[in-house]
């Protein structure tokens, strides 16, 4: 049986922590900075958990880091 295949896009963007949960960058932080408040770009800052929907789809993409 072959091995299964990682998306590459998933495994650059995403980790899976050692708990399950997945970890993602803030989204909303790539242009437009001018027009956010500063309040949204202070609490934008570093990563994020992903919500179940989410993070149950980013599981199927990297079937080994379960």
């Amino acid at each position: 049986m072959p091995k299964m295949k990682t998306k590459s896009s998933a495994k650059k963007r995403f980790k899976v922590t050692a708990t399950g949960k997945v970890v993602g960058g803030q989204a909303g932080k790539r242009h437009g900075m001018i027009k956010r408040h500063k309040k949204f770009i202070r609490d934008a800052r570093g990563t994020t958990t992903l919500s179940e929907p989410d993070a149950k789809i980013i599981k199927g993409f990297m079937p080994y880091d379960r």
